[in-house]
């Protein structure tokens, strides 16, 4: 297991002591929070030796001090004693659906378990005034329970699960990325002396209503129907059908 949230985040402890029940877990984790750092890998500085972090019930957790993807890499190096049967990133505070997938740090660390040819899992779950953790935690070993009883969980797959925050979500749907647009915005604020600065703000709640034709629906709807959304995904970025319109001509 690894997150984007660090060793100690409530999110991944849940979900590690729900995983607990499918096997044996070893934890590599970011010592510090590094959200939307994407696939980022440390490369012009030294990881220094990872720290053990004391925590209730076997297993062992690990503070890495780096990125989502280098603390799964260095696990699958360093730390796991024989390969993983899967690797899951998470769980997050906040949902990884649509554009917001490629700025992930959660998916990222999901990534590169997926790209070393192991099944892979990035679990979030939609922010809420009481963040649910232990009960969405419970319905994500449930789902993943049954996907590797029923032979989905293969070697390379990625899957994004996203859980809506209610205590009983509707059911689950395969759902496909929403493509709309972010909207974010820089807001220009001072600090105490007077100097100027700038945050970013996400959009507005509901600012891009998300799409629900088609034989899939988006992960964006999936959530607002009260649906816990299953993406499948792949990072394959070459446009094919694009190469399929210039098979015949020459660059």
């Amino acid at each position: 297991m690894t997150n984007d949230d660090g060793a100690h985040a409530p999110g991944l402890l849940a979900l590690r002591e729900a995983l607990r029940r499918l096997g044996a877990v070893t934890v590599a984790a970011p010592a510090h929070e590094r959200s939307a750092v994407s696939h980022a890998l440390s490369l012009n500085r030294p990881i220094p030796e990872p720290r053990r972090v004391r925590v209730r019930g076997p297993g062992e957790v690990y503070a890495v001090d780096g990125t989502p993807v280098d603390c799964v890499k260095f696990a699958l190096d360093k730390l796991c004693r024989r390969r993983p049967g899967l690797i899951v990133s998470g769980m997050n505070p906040g949902l990884n659906t649509g554009i917001n997938i490629l700025y992930s740090g959660t998916v990222g660390g999901a990534a590169e378990g997926a790209f070393a040819g192991i099944p892979a899992v990035a679990v979030s779950l939609e922010e809420s005034p009481r963040m649910a953790f232990a009960a969405a935690a419970r319905q994500t070993a449930r789902l993943l329970r049954r996907a590797m009883a029923r032979g989905l969980l293969r070697p390379g797959v990625l899957l994004n699960i996203n859980l809506p925050a209610r205590p009983r979500p509707r059911g689950a749907r395969w759902t496909v990325m929403d493509r709309g647009p972010l909207a974010e915005s820089y807001v220009r604020r001072a600090d105490p002396r007077g100097r100027p600065y700038y945050w970013i703000q996400g959009p507005p709640a509901h600012a891009h209503p998300p799409l629900r034709n088609g034989r899939f629906p988006t992960d964006n709807a999936a959530i607002a129907d009260g649906f816990i959304s299953i993406t499948p995904l792949q990072f394959d970025l070459t446009d094919r059908a694009m190469l399929r319109r210039l098979a015949t001509s020459r660059p």
